[in-house]
């Protein structure tokens, strides 16, 4: 805990970029999703939607029914007060979301998750009315993270 008050000497911006990112709220990969959002698709200064299983809340899971009307509901929020235009869905390897509370095999998680993005991305153009969603996958490799983008359609 700090005993003193923080002050960050980051510029605040008021300019919104229109964007929001959708993932896992694992805390290893966090600095990944910001550096991929910022620097890989040119996108600063995002929303942020995080949550246990990320678009997972939005797949049409039981486990996950209070959270996906609550997603829902902010992300209509956010395209109404922040005027959305874009929102970027990320899944990621190893995620606890789909091994301890959906109990899926680790053999069959990576394309589950997969199709889940598919299914997450109609619900947001369903209930949303949001039309430029992207989809990706985080994978752990020997170069380090990469993000393999997916296709939504």
């Amino acid at each position: 805990m700090c005993d003193k008050h923080y002050v960050s000497r980051l510029p605040y911006l008021k300019d919104r970029i229109h964007a929001a990112a959708m993932y896992c709220s694992d805390g290893r990969v966090g600095e990944h999703f910001d550096d991929f959002m910022q620097d890989g698709l040119k996108l600063p200064r995002y929303d942020r939607l995080a949550l246990p299983g990320g678009p997972a809340c939005l797949a049409g899971y039981t486990e996950a029914r209070l959270e996906e009307e609550g997603v829902i509901d902010e992300l209509r929020f956010l395209v109404s007060a922040h005027q959305l235009t874009r929102i970027v869905l990320i899944q990621h390897q190893d995620c606890a979301f789909y091994k301890n509370r959906l109990k899926v095999r680790d053999a069959s998680i990576e394309q589950l998750q997969r199709a889940d993005l598919v299914r997450s991305a109609y619900t947001i153009r369903h209930w949303v009315k949001i039309d430029q969603i992207d989809g990706y996958f985080l994978r752990k490799a020997d170069e380090g993270i990469v993000f393999e983008p997916v296709q939504l359609d």
